[in-house]
């Protein structure tokens, strides 16, 4: 199946959820898009419920539905709790990860970046967005990207980062010190219903 590249926008309508993890995709038009958008009430099956949480995620992280269903079948086979498995295994990836760092503005900002090849992770350069980051890895822009405008502009706008990175602004180079906890972060997510739907 072919990545999304419509607006994002509508995908946040469609489930009811930010995306961008902004509020700003519902806050002017907080309903399904389209004509019928405000006339969709009714309650969900069980089944409904799960797919929409499961779309919820993969709309968030911008992935398609094969990289989402192999990560998850990754994530059970872990040891620990399938659903937290799961969420740092897609916090680990290099697209989220220069997006948490301040690089780009949202995840499909973040990507582009990565596949037009500015981003290094320990001095080498890396064009993966689905690479996966390993704990203690630094990730900086590619000495020939250091005057990238775009990225400039971002880390400009960037006033808070999550805490399991670290960044120094004079060096314009960022840590993954440690996986995320699951209080860090999105609380509007249920994982469980995601290990349910793929484990029926």
């Amino acid at each position: 199946m072919a990545r999304y590249t419509g607006p994002s926008y509508k995908q946040a309508r469609r489930v009811g959820f930010s995306t961008l993890e902004t509020g700003k995709e519902l806050a002017r038009r907080p309903y399904g898009p389209g004509q019928h958008g405000q006339d969709r009430h009714g309650k969900l099956s069980e089944y409904g419920v799960q797919l929409k949480e499961k779309q919820k995620v993969k709309f968030m992280y911008g992935l398609t539905e094969r990289q989402f269903r192999n990560t998850f079948e990754e994530a059970n086979k872990m040891k620990g709790v399938t659903g937290t498995n799961f969420l740092q295994l897609l916090e680990s990836r290099l697209d989220n990860l220069v997006y948490r760092l301040g690089f780009a503005r949202t995840r499909r900002a973040a990507r582009q970046l990565v596949n037009h090849g500015h981003i290094t992770v320990n001095g080498k350069k890396v064009d993966i967005p689905s690479y996966r980051v390993k704990v203690g890895s630094t990730i900086a822009l590619k000495n020939e990207s250091q005057d990238h405008k775009a990225a400039l502009a971002s880390l400009e706008a960037t006033t808070n980062r999550v805490e399991f990175v670290t960044f120094d602004d004079a060096k314009k180079v960022g840590t993954y010190v440690r996986l995320p906890e699951r209080n860090e972060l999105n609380a509007d997510i249920d994982e469980t219903l995601i290990v349910e739907f793929y484990n029926k």
